[in-house]
């Protein structure tokens, strides 16, 4: 049975790189190169998870903070 793993992720969007990287608190903070508009950022958010954690796009949805810096994203099929 596959379960569903909630990563918390903290938002920088327009950065120069796009990457994803644990901090010491526990967190994953995740620098984007879109603008928050019109969900580009939270597209782009979730195009990233996917990569990094090697699943469908699919897979990945924003649970809450769609609109705020800080997201729970769930990722479907890890443990």
């Amino acid at each position: 049975m596959s379960k569903a793993k909630i990563l918390q992720i903290k938002v920088k969007t327009q950065s120069r790189v796009s990457q994803l990287t644990p901090t010491p608190e526990g967190l994953w903070l995740a620098q984007l190169k879109s603008a928050p508009v019109d969900g580009q950022a939270n597209a782009e958010l979730i195009a990233l998870v996917a990569k990094h954690v090697g699943c469908r796009k699919a897979q990945v949805s924003i649970k809450s903070g769609a609109t705020s810096r800080t997201k729970l994203v769930s990722v479907e099929g890890l443990d």
